[in-house]
Formats: structure tokens, C-alpha cells, sequence
């Protein structure tokens, strides 16, 4: 089992036994999600944002316009830290105080840099968006070079790491348990609804394989 080396930086202090440093599960919650919330500073103000990214092996890819002021400012440092995390249940207790939630979140701390190479920047992009969804690149239109050239694509090598993850349930005091109060999971997940054709041509034609292999895998069971 690898695993990322504990320093200062990724270190768990606080519910050190939900805490896993393990490369492949980190790998999992990254694979499972598709949006990540970064942070960084601008004109001395903090600032945090969603972002859609794309993995592969260590590297994280992320693209914007030329004028992105995030990625402007986090390739200008040299360094950058992503978290993602997946909600996956409500947990009631039987005091406000032991509500919680079960989740599996993820830091990321490494480097950044800008990806020149139109090559590199074709694969990257190719990443990004068979993260999304496998099987898309291949059916939609070709970038053309002026896209290609107007697109700033940033390349983050992940460092180090670590996730949290819980997945239990109630935790109330002791004396609580023989309290008339209902308590439990409520479990939450993202699913996908039936695809819906954009106006125009897409009415016409049938639904490509690889949406609805998406739908298929991804659809509510019931």
C-alpha cells in the first residue's frame, strides 16, 4: 500500500482515526468527483471557488481563459492546494450537539505550471474531459488552434495528500440512548436523470452510447 508521507502540512490532527494518507483510496475520491475547491489570494484578499478538474496518475489539470485570475495568481506562486469531498449522509443524533455527516474529502498540496506545448495541452484537455465523461472527446468537435491558443491550461503535480473519511453512525452520550428521540442516516447520493437533447439537430438523433452508458452507471436504483 502507497502512501503519502505525513509532514506538517498534510497532517490529520483532528479525528486522527478517520484520517487515511493511502494513494489509491485519495485516488478514488478524486476519480468519483469532478469539481474541487481551491483557494487563493488576490490583492491581499482570500478567495476560494469551485473548479472542474481532470487526474491522471499524479497530475491535476485545469483550464480557463488566458485572463483567469486564479490560475494567473496560483501559477505566479508556484504552489497550490485543492480539496475535494463527497457528502454521502445525514446523521442525526438525539442532541443537536452529535449531528454529523458522513463524507470522504480530500486535500491536495503540490506544484503548478503553466502548459505551453500544444500537444500537452490537446492531452491535458483530453483528461479533463474523460473525466467528465468517458467516451466524449471522441464525439464531439476538434479544438481548433485559435481555441487551443486562447485556453490557459495549468498542470498541478500532487505532492502530498491526505482524505478524511467517515462512514459510521450515530455517536450520542451514553444516558441519550434510552431517549424517545428518533435517530439515524439519512444517505445522500449524486445520481444521473435521463439525458435531455439540446434544441435543434440533437432532437433528432439518438442518444450517443457512451451519455447513456453515464446515465445507466449513474442513475437512481430505484
Amino acid at each position: 500500500m502507497k502512501e503519502y508521507s505525513k509532514t506538517k502540512l498534510n497532517r490529520i490532527k483532528r479525528g486522527q482515526k478517520r484520517a487515511t494518507y493511502d494513494v489509491e483510496k485519495i485516488n478514488s475520491i478524486l476519480d468519483a468527483g469532478f469539481i474541487g475547491h481551491i483557494s487563493y489570494t488576490y490583492e491581499d484578499q482570500a478567495i476560494s471557488i469551485p473548479m472542474s478538474y481532470g487526474r491522471k496518475d499524479d497530475k491535476i489539470y485545469l483550464h480557463g481563459s488566458q485572463g483567469n485570475r486564479m490560475l494567473l495568481s496560483l501559477l505566479e506562486k508556484g504552489k497550490m492546494s485543492m480539496t475535494v469531498m463527497h457528502l454521502d449522509g445525514l446523521v442525526l443524533a438525539r442532541s443537536g450537539l452529535h449531528h454529523s455527516v458522513n463524507y470522504r474529502s480530500v486535500t491536495l498540496f503540490g506544484t503548478i505550471k503553466r502548459i505551453d506545448d500544444p500537444a500537452e495541452k490537446d492531452a491535458a484537455l483530453f483528461c479533463f474531459m474523460e473525466h467528465m465523461l468517458k467516451g466524449r472527446w471522441d464525439n464531439v468537435r476538434p479544438m481548433t488552434a485559435e481555441e487551443l491558443k486562447r485556453t490557459l491550461v495549468a498542470e498541478m503535480t500532487i505532492e502530498t495528500a491526505s482524505a478524511k473519511i467517515r462512514d459510521v453512525g450515530v455517536n450520542d452520550e451514553p444516558d441519550d440512548y434510552d431517549l424517545d428521540v428518533w435517530a439515524g442516516i439519512v444517505p445522500l447520493k449524486q445520481v444521473a436523470e435521463y439525458p435531455i437533447a439540446d434544441e435543434g439537430i440533437p432532437q433528432k438523433m439518438e442518444i450517443p452510447p457512451h451519455v447513456l452508458d453515464y446515465y445507466q452507471q449513474n442513475k437512481s436504483e430505484q
